[in-house]
């Protein structure tokens, strides 16, 4: 074992000092720059004005080169030019009327902000980082009965691996041997472990907190939900929200005017004005430092990558900054039932027993003959009887499927049949408990009736039922003024009692794929902007129709991958905390772009009355840059 790991681990750099502070070098090269405008201001007190001039020229180098290459390599590749170039031309142009400090003080104070610009992009990387920390590195393979150390990326669905305890799970898979408890915070975001035994999935990322089991591996490790997590995140930064898209589209069009403006500044005050041509070409270049748009560029981009990243934090996985834009925006939202507004998995709710009868013995009895089908009706019989009734459930003397109404068996020399109305006579399932069974119904229920010896005997009704937070979940909807509809592929009577307990507006029963397509258009052109949430397969074409498409984390691979929002903890809350997330996003978003464009009005107007000075413009310009930068942060709590 010991040979097998220096054989993987050999030939692995071990992290330089150079790649542990590249994350922190325009920080560094900030502060040095720092430093260098220091030493060139005391050189310059002390008369060494040539000295001063090389460390101001140090500064310039050090402190803008990270923006120069960034704006000279934008303008080359877009043809278009950008604020870096203009915080070059203005750094220049202080620099040739002799303004050393000035201009050296406005390159560091660039370059902090744009220190802080990559702090931000940094922070809304960490959610990637530490799920990517998450992922193990090795797993121990078993192969021909022997173990091996080897690397998850050798891994091949279909390989048995062994995690022992304390261990985090490598690959998704399926556990073939052991028992354990499983703490799966990482994915769903639940603080209990969950207890797994064999046929049961383990995903990777999650820790094996007990006994050591064995997995049969199921994906690949490029194709596991923490990989899909990672993707999902890693494109929401490439997207970029229509405000986003404008503001750029604005900033090459505005450093056009701007330069114009300067080059009309040279001449027109010296005129019309009787500037001499040194306060000309001085207010020109205090023009050319104010007006810039720093600030209103840094207004949107920060403030979508925080919100996304504070989104990613609670569960709330955004593919892009325009889909988040989008929530504050809703007019309605439609939901699929089953496994969104339900859990999903038929529960039973209610068990009607003929009069003289012993419940818990039937119901133990129809498990036992239940236990041997794949039905999910049957498969909810069985749980209730494990839950409600202490007895270990045995084998019937003789069982029959009956394809499509249920289910025959002997017990005890009896003649049970178990299944549909039409199975044991639908006149008597009428009548049967005065009529009760028929209420059940009304409400939702699927009802499995119960034969002993001809003689009908019992009612089960069983349910998807709601999920506990769905309630809470529409209601804080309706509060925020937004319309709630739910579309089911289920009957009438069964859509308008869940409709009812689950609290939403409106509902449309009996859809199918295209049916809900359908109906999205229409709520598209009532609503104007309207959401989706679901999980199935058969959901995708909506997701995929609607303003905005939200997939449950547990819902089909299609469903994710359509979706433009996925809340991984399956928390349906979560979409109303989104909207605010939205709103908050936006509300800031706004501040920062009335904030900036005031900063630079009131910087403009003052440079033309001659009321500012160039070190005056540099700290007003830059720091209105930090402080919007600052702001966004705050979508960061």
């Amino acid at each position: 074992m010991v040979s097998e790991t220096k054989v993987l681990t050999k030939g692995i750099p071990k992290t330089s000092f150079l790649e542990k502070i590249k994350p922190h070098a325009e920080l560094i090269a900030a502060g040095l720059s720092g430093v260098f405008i220091l030493a060139g201001w005391l050189l310059d007190k002390n008369g060494q004005e040539a000295e001063s001039i090389v460390a101001y020229l140090l500064a310039f180098v050090i402190g803008g080169f990270a923006k120069a290459k960034e704006g000279i390599e934008a303008t080359y590749e877009n043809k278009e030019l950008n604020v870096e170039m203009l915080m070059i031309f203005a750094a220049i142009g202080s620099a040739i009327i002799g303004y050393w400090t000035e201009g050296a003080i406005l390159i560091f104070i660039f370059a902090v902000s744009g220190a802080m610009e990559t702090y931000t992009m940094n922070k809304s990387h960490k959610e990637i980082s530490s799920l990517m920390e998450l992922q193990p590195e090795e797993a121990v393979l078993i192969s021909g009965g022997l173990e091996k150390l080897v690397s998850v990326s050798e891994l091949r669905v279909g390989d048995l691996i062994l995690i022992k305890p304390g261990e985090r799970v490598p690959a998704d898979g399926m556990i073939v041997k052991g028992y354990t408890n499983i703490d799966e915070a990482a994915i769903t975001g639940e603080s209990m472990p969950v207890s797994k035994g064999e046929q049961e999935e383990v995903f990777a990322g999650t820790v094996n907190l007990s006994g050591a089991i064995t997995v049969n591996v199921s994906k690949e490790s490029s194709d596991t939900l923490f990989q899909k997590i990672i993707q999902l995140v890693q494109s929401a930064q490439s997207e970029k929200s229509p405000s986003q898209l404008f503001i750029e589209r604005f900033e090459g069009t505005y450093v056009k005017v701007v330069l114009l403006v300067v080059l009309a500044m040279f001449f027109v005050p010296h005129f019309l004005l009787g500037w001499d041509w040194h306060e000309s070409f001085y207010r020109a270049m205090i023009l050319l430092v104010v007006a810039s748009p720093c600030a209103l560029v840094a207004s949107i981009m920060p403030a979508t990558l925080s919100a996304i990243s504070n989104g990613a934090r609670h569960g709330i996985l955004v593919k892009g900054g325009v889909h988040l834009e989008n929530l504050s925006h809703l007019g309605a939202i439609a939901f699929d039932k089953t496994g969104t507004l339900t859990k999903g998995k038929p529960v039973v709710t209610e068990v009607i027993v003929k009069d003289g009868l012993d419940k818990d013995s039937l119901i133990w009895k129809a498990a036992s003959i239940e236990s041997h089908s794949n039905h999910p009706l049957a498969q909810a019989i069985v749980k209730y009887a494990k839950e409600n009734v202490s007895k270990e459930l045995f084998h019937p003397d003789s069982l029959e499927d009956v394809p499509g109404w249920g289910i025959k068996a002997v017990v005890n020399g009896e003649q049970w049949k178990i299944g549909k109305a039409a199975f044991v006579g639908k006149e008597l399932t009428e009548k049967f408990a005065d009529g009760l069974a028929k209420d059940l119904a009304s409400q939702g229920n699927t009802l499995v009736y119960v034969e002993i010896d001809g003689e009908l005997s019992a009612a089960i009704g069983l349910k998807d039922v709601v999920r506990e937070e769905t309630k809470l979940a529409i209601d804080h909807l309706k509060k925020q003024g937004i319309h709630t509809i739910m579309l089911t592929g289920d009957s009438e009577k069964t859509a308008k009692a869940i409709a009812a307990e689950s609290h939403v507006s409106e509902y449309f029963a009996e859809c199918l794929p295209e049916t809900k397509v359908e109906y999205l258009k229409k709520l598209k052109d009532k609503y104007k902007n309207v959401a989706m949430v679901g999980d199935g397969i058969n959901d995708a074409p909506a997701l995929a129709i609607a303003n905005v498409g939200i997939a449950m984390g547990e819902g089909s691979d299609v469903a994710l991958e359509t979706a433009d929002i996925v809340l991984m903890k399956n928390d349906l809350p979560r979409i109303s905390e989104a909207i605010r997330l939205s709103q908050r996003m936006n509300r800031i978003i706004k501040q920062n772009v009335v904030f900036s464009i005031a900063v630079i009005m009131v910087l403009i107007s003052s440079n033309f009355f001659q009321i500012i000075d160039l070190p005056f413009g540099v700290i007003g310009h830059e720091g209105s840059t930090i402080l919007v930068i600052l702001n966004s942060l705050r979508l960061l709590k």
